[in-house]
C-alpha cells in the first residue's frame, strides 16, 4: 500500500483522538514501532520509547486535526537553508509528489545522485581549519575527502584524525550554519 494510502487509512481510524493518545502510555516499544509504520507508512529506525510516543502523538494529532497551517509552512520556505536538512527534504517531497525523493546513503546521509554527499561543495574545493595552531587543508574529491595525501571517506573521519575525538565533520570544517570556513575553489 502507498504512503499515501496508509496515513489516509490511519486518518479514519483516529476518529477518538484521546483514547488513541492514552493508548500510547502503555505500548511497548515494538508495538509503537509497528503503531508508526501504520501512521506514517514507514519503518522507524528509533528504539527509543519516549522518542516514538512524541512522534506518534503528533501525528495522531496531525492526521485527526491537520497539519501546519499555510502560514507556518509559508514561514519555513522563508527559513529556506537555515532549516534543518530533514524539514528542507519534506518542503521538497510535499511541493514535488511525483518527483522521486533524493537518494540516501546507507547511514542516512543526504546523497547526490553520483552517490557523493550532497552536503559537501563542489569536487576541487580546499577546505582550511585551524586546530591547535597547525592549518588543516583537505580537499573534496569525487570519491571522497583528500588529507595529507590520503583518501577518506568523509569529513568526520578527517577531524576525527586531527583531533582524536569523533567531530561532525561539517562543523567542524565550518559547512554548518553559524561556523566560519575558509573555501578556495
Amino acid at each position: 500500500m502507498a504512503k499515501k494510502g496508509i496515513a489516509q487509512a490511519a486518518r479514519k481510524e483516529l476518529a477518538d483522538v484521546p483514547q488513541q493518545l492514552a493508548a500510547l502510555a502503555s505500548m511497548s516499544v515494538p508495538e509503537l514501532a509497528e503503531k508508526y509504520l501504520e501512521v506514517y507508512g514507514e519503518p522507524t529506525r528509533s528504539r527509543n520509547r519516549d522518542y516514538l510516543k512524541k512522534r506518534l502523538a503528533f501525528r495522531i494529532q496531525e492526521l485527526a486535526e491537520g497539519g501546519l497551517s499555510a502560514r507556518a509552512v509559508a514561514r519555513i520556505s522563508e527559513l529556506g537553508d537555515k532549516l534543518p536538512e530533514r524539514w528542507r527534504m519534506r518542503q521538497v517531497e510535499e511541493t514535488k509528489p511525483t518527483a522521486s525523493p533524493p537518494p540516501a546513503a546507507a547511514d542516512g546521509r543526504a546523497a547526490a545522485v553520483d552517490g557523493r554527499d550532497a552536503r559537501l561543495p563542489p569536487p576541487g574545493t580546499v577546505l582550511t581549519r585551524v586546530f591547535k595552531g597547525t592549518q588543516h587543508r583537505v580537499t573534496v574529491r569525487e570519491g571522497g575527502i583528500e588529507y595529507e595525501g590520503q583518501l577518506h571517506r568523509s569529513l568526520s573521519s578527517v577531524a576525527k584524525l586531527i583531533t582524536g575525538t569523533a567531530w561532525n565533520g561539517f562543523s567542524f570544517f565550518g559547512l554548518k550554519a553559524g561556523g566560519s570556513k575558509e573555501v578556495t575553489p
